[in-house]
């Protein structure tokens, strides 16, 4: 069932079975915030089950560029379109949120972005290629993330 996030009032709903609950609820309320900020779009959530296709385009896009396979299980996904840009992200059980903004526009920003919260270790798949940069957030403490540039067409 799909849940709206409340930035205000940060929940673990959904997120439950994570060892990470409290830290991955920041994370998501931090994109909920942004999301609302930016682009005045209320931030849904779907579990990852209910929504094969979102998780299969990011998987998809992590394999074909980077050849990457994340091993963590994924609990929550979105997918929507704001302002041209066509945005997918999935909250990882035990490690990282992974967020996909995709321009629909020829030559615009494409990239896929990789978030750890407190508590948090970097997945052993990402420790050796990508650096992550720390900023403050006072709905997730301490960020780090992390991001590549996407080439191909999706």
């Amino acid at each position: 069932m799909p849940y709206t996030v409340d930035f205000k009032n940060v929940s673990t709903v959904g997120l439950e079975s994570s060892p990470v609950a409290e830290a991955l609820a920041g994370l998501r309320a931090n994109e909920a915030r942004y999301y609302k900020n930016k682009y005045d779009h209320d931030f849904t959530v779907t579990p990852a089950e209910d929504d094969p296709a979102t998780l299969q385009y990011i998987n998809h896009i992590l394999s074909a560029e980077r050849n990457l396979v994340i091993s963590a299980k994924p609990l929550e996904v979105s997918s929507f379109e704001v302002d041209g840009l066509r945005m997918a992200n999935v909250f990882n059980e035990s490690e990282h949120t992974i967020n996909v903004k995709y321009d629909l526009d020829e030559g615009g920003k494409r990239a896929v972005g990789f978030k750890l919260s407190d508590g948090m270790e970097v997945p052993e798949e990402l420790a050796a290629t990508f650096k992550f940069a720390r900023q403050k957030s006072k709905l997730a403490g301490t960020i780090r993330g992390s991001y590549f540039v996407i080439k191909g067409e999706y």
